[in-house]
């Protein structure tokens, strides 16, 4: 399966999940109904993954990415009401770290879903 085929699959897994719940609910709960949907969807994942950050070579703390999919897309969630400069930053920081191609950064917080997709500019 090819990169954008996975991401219109989140895409659409996160559109039903916002469609039914709406927003105003903690993260944790849309990452829950993601990964029952992204399961429907017949998609690898996991959940929480840690990934151990370096600086000039030294070991200096871990970060954990909501999701990884399909072993080829990193997706961050929030549930705020718009996103932020620091949100898509976070994002892009995760794309780099964990050397993927691309992530998503998806918003359950708004009255419309709303999803950024973030390449890996160290890749271009």
């Amino acid at each position: 399966m090819d990169l954008n085929d996975i991401t219109y699959k989140i895409n659409g897994c996160a559109m039903k999940v916002h469609r039914t719940l709406g927003n105003g609910f903690q993260e944790v709960i849309y990452q829950r109904c993601l990964a029952i949907e992204l399961e429907r969807a017949g998609l690898g994942f996991a959940r929480e993954v840690e990934q151990t950050i370096y600086y000039d070579g030294i070991d200096v703390g871990t970060r954990r990415a909501d999701f990884v999919v399909e072993d080829q897309v990193i997706v961050e969630l929030k549930a705020v009401i718009n996103l932020e400069d620091v949100h898509l930053a976070q994002a892009k920081n995760y794309v780099v770290a964990y050397d993927f191609n691309i992530g998503l950064l998806i918003n359950f917080g708004a009255t419309s879903l709303q999803f950024k997709k973030i390449f890996n500019s160290r890749k271009r």
